[in-house]
């Protein structure tokens, strides 16, 4: 598919999704945010796809916020459904059933952060700055900000990142936990898909039980989560993937899973 705003191109079983608007920084607007909600909905049905890698287009951002020219206008109401429009489109990505990867290119500020942390997984190139400077605009982080840097960095951390500001580069995002890995700019692309091949060809099943089981794990107290890992495991016994891949390391051979 192909989008003013989005590029979408499939590289075997790995969808890129791309923000494409360069000349803003890939800024945030509401058509940007129901263009990406749009996109991954597609991406969660269609059984080709079992990965996706999320990046922005051209050489500087990730995403480098919200779109301020279209926020500067919008009365309070307007604001409030601005931000839920964005939280729902990030809660989407966060429970997609598929591994999605942010490929962190270059800023990911504000809106651009808050949408790389509900992505599973994170790498960013080594001259990557993020941040959450919405305090400078006399805001407050709005797309989960508060919530998902909580839960990655820890309450310190988050304090002063929204406190004070500030970006940060990417080596210390990687230390507070906020980025998985981090590499030269110049290998990014061939690292995040490297790790997304190696995703696509995993059990997709078994992808979806574990996401499953971090995303209510992460809401709910310790037993909670816990019965319910009990539960997606004696699920994993009625599928072929699972028989496959237990015979497959038995006679010391490569599974090939189909996802049933």
């Amino acid at each position: 598919m192909s989008d003013p705003v989005l590029l979408s191109a499939d590289r075997g079983a790995v969808r890129v999704i791309t923000v494409n608007r360069p000349d803003k920084l890939n800024a945030l607007n509401a058509q940007t945010l129901d263009a990406l909600h749009a996109a991954f909905q597609a991406a969660a049905v269609d059984a080709s796809v079992r990965c996706v890698v999320l990046t922005g287009s051209g050489p500087k951002a990730f995403v480098a916020g919200a779109d301020i020219s279209e926020m500067n206008t919008l009365t309070p109401v307007q604001g409030r459904d601005f931000s839920l429009r964005g939280q729902r489109m990030m809660r989407g990505i966060e429970k997609l059933p598929k591994p999605v990867i942010a490929m962190v290119n270059g800023f990911a500020l504000g809106g651009g952060l808050e949408l790389a942390m509900s992505c599973h997984l994170r790498i960013a190139a080594d001259t990557a700055k993020v941040g959450q400077p919405e305090i400078n605009l006399g805001l407050i982080p709005g797309f989960g900000g508060t919530q998902r840097l909580l839960r990655l960095a820890g309450r310190a951390a988050t304090l002063e990142l929204c406190l004070a500001g500030a970006p940060i580069d990417a080596q210390r995002a990687q230390q507070l936990g906020i980025v998985n890995r981090v590499v030269p700019t110049a290998e990014l692309e061939a690292q995040t898909m490297a790790l997304a091949d190696q995703l696509a060809n995993a059990a997709p099943l078994a992808l979806r039980g574990i996401l499953d089981c971090i995303n209510v794990g992460g809401e709910c107290g310790i037993e909670e989560g816990l019965e319910y890992e009990s539960a997606q495991f004696g699920l994993m016994f009625a599928t072929d993937d699972m028989r496959e891949g237990t015979a497959a390391f038995l006679e010391r051979r490569k599974p090939a899973f189909a996802g049933r």
